[in-house]
């Protein structure tokens, strides 16, 4: 189920694109997987989710693929483009995927949306071998305040800053677990990888070797 189909939802989807990129040497942004770089796919598979796609502090020109907003603070990582597109964002909710994770579903974000649509979730995660994962992951605008509270502080850890807010809020996060999803047929994958896979972060350049390799 989409976001499409829910009544009353509204989501907005981003690509966080605006990473150092100091384990590649060169914007991942911009790196090639057969045929399409990590951006095109990214913003590809928002779209296929049936969502919007905004590209977050891009560090390259990549306006022909999607809209780019500016990151306000680009040297203090993802949280700080997290906050700018919350800060500037209509919907009630948003939906971030990094621009290094080529193999997500599409099915997987439409099920975090779905599932926070229904708990009114202030954040939304999903677990692989039972570690929660920090990416991707539905958030509601309520969040801005306190992620922006754990940047003020120096804190610039997602996952730990996902944590604080949900505890604040007196909502803890319960992470929606990706093997079961699967086993049930609820989610899958288009190359039939296997969950752990899904997951794989494209940093280095033997990480992109390994990600064509899956591919192949």
């Amino acid at each position: 189920m989409t976001s499409s189909q829910l009544p009353g939802s509204e989501a907005e989807g981003f690509v966080l694109a605006g990473g150092r990129s100091s384990r590649m040497g060169r914007d991942k942004a911009l790196e090639e997987l057969h045929g399409r770089n990590l951006a095109a796919r990214a913003v590809d598979l928002l779209r296929t989710a049936g969502m919007t796609a905004t590209i977050a502090g891009a560090r390259s020109e990549l306006d022909d693929l999607a809209p780019v907003i500016s990151d306000e603070a680009p040297d203090r990582g993802p949280l700080s483009g997290i906050c700018s597109a919350l800060s500037q964002m209509s919907a009630e909710l948003g939906l971030f995927v990094p621009v290094d994770m080529p193999f997500l579903p599409a099915s997987l974000l439409e099920y975090l949306i779905w599932h926070s649509c229904i708990t009114h979730r202030a954040v939304t995660l999903a677990s692989v071998n039972g570690f929660i994962q920090p990416f991707p992951v539905v958030l509601s605008r309520k969040v801005l305040p306190f992620l922006k509270s754990e940047l003020a502080a120096g804190r610039r850890g997602c996952l730990s800053a996902f944590h604080s807010a949900s505890e604040t809020l007196g909502q803890p996060i319960r992470p929606v677990s990706v093997e079961l999803l699967a086993q049930a047929g609820q989610i899958s994958h288009s190359r039939t990888l296997p969950p752990y896979q899904w997951f794989l972060n494209v940093n280095s350049p033997q990480d992109l070797d390994r990600a064509r390799s899956s591919i192949a």
